[in-house]
């Protein structure tokens, strides 16, 4: 891939954020730290009400050739979805890097992935795998590498991941900061699913994912350059504590049911996944019967067999004095 037009920035970072004054700063720091300077950075912002609106025009300000601010009509509120859409519409690069406003990319995150489409030209997507980082806010715990559930070092055809990575099967699956695409490749899923919105936001990357896996080339790299922070705070553990994880996963999967049926996709596997995964909602008491309660007692079990072992061994040893 070249760059001829060295005004005309290969990468184009897509940046949302909604109140997050308290990392959006460090977050900015991250790109500009970039030992790959061929970048434009769109701070998109969704309505915020503190201080993060004033510190994404300061950026802007101080570097209005590389750093620009967008907003709603009204500065209003529109979900993630519809600013990343936003955000990619505005922009001018060849490549799309996505950043959630609470992560940190490591200075070689760019250049790793922009010489992976250089290699690979047939490839859509890069994701690498991400560092889950929990000692921003407490220093003893231990941060943990996440790689990404399916060989790397090796480029997918279309429709090969679905049938390796969650949300229909048990492989890792990449966040957005661990991204970078060819525009045309957002352009030609159609770009963020702006329905998944509210609570549903849980699975709007994963919607994302889905089109991309089922129509791209994608590259996993073995790299790990993007620092994933956890927080107690975040949309998962809100849906989470509410208890709207299977009403937000339903929605999904009911989406992706109607996704793949209206593009055509016709591949057993495929199919056999997307209805295991519909089952507990579908027929739910059958799936009480033929596996909730099944799990429960093994799990029972496995608690009670312990004690009656203890009182058996106490009552022999007893009986032997």
């Amino acid at each position: 891939m070249s760059e001829v037009n060295q005004n005309m920035p290969l990468v184009s970072v897509v940046l949302p954020f909604m109140n997050e004054e308290q990392f959006l700063e460090e977050t900015i720091k991250s790109v500009l730290e970039q030992d790959y300077s061929h970048w434009e950075l769109l701070l998109v912002d969704d309505g915020s009400t503190n201080a993060s609106t004033e510190i994404a025009k300061r950026f802007a300000a101080a570097y209005p050739d590389k750093i620009f601010y967008h907003e709603h009509e009204g500065h209003a509120n529109r979900g993630a979805t519809v600013s990343r859409n936003v955000g990619v519409l505005k922009s001018k690069g060849a490549l799309i890097a996505l950043l959630d406003a609470d992560d940190v990319w490591l200075p070689q995150k760019l250049s790793s992935q922009v010489a992976i489409f250089r290699d690979h030209p047939v490839v859509e997507m890069v994701a690498e795998a991400s560092l889950h980082w929990y000692s921003w806010c407490n220093p003893d715990k231990k941060n943990v590498v996440i790689r990404i559930g399916a060989e790397a070092r090796k480029v997918y055809a279309p429709g090969q991941l679905m049938l390796q990575l969650y949300p229909l099967c048990q492989g890792n699956t990449p966040g957005p900061s661990a991204l970078m695409l060819k525009k045309s490749a957002v352009v030609k899923v159609g770009g963020f699913e702006e329905s998944f919105v509210k609570q549903y936001q849980l699975y709007e990357d994963q919607a994302f994912l889905s089109k991309i896996y089922l129509n791209c080339h994608v590259y996993i790299s073995f790299s790990c350059h993007n620092l994933y922070r956890q927080r107690p705070d975040s949309t998962m553990y809100q849906v989470k504590q509410k208890g709207q994880y299977h009403v937000v996963r339903h929605y999904f999967l009911e989406w992706l049911s109607v996704y793949i049926e209206e593009k055509g996709f016709r591949e057993k596997a495929l199919d056999e996944l997307l209805q295991k995964a519909l089952f507990p909602y579908h027929h739910p008491k059958l799936f009480f019967f033929t596996h909730t309660l099944p799990h429960q007692v093994v799990q029972l079990t496995k608690k009670a067999v312990p004690v009656f072992a203890k009182q058996f061994i106490k009552k022999r040893l007893h009986q032997i004095k």
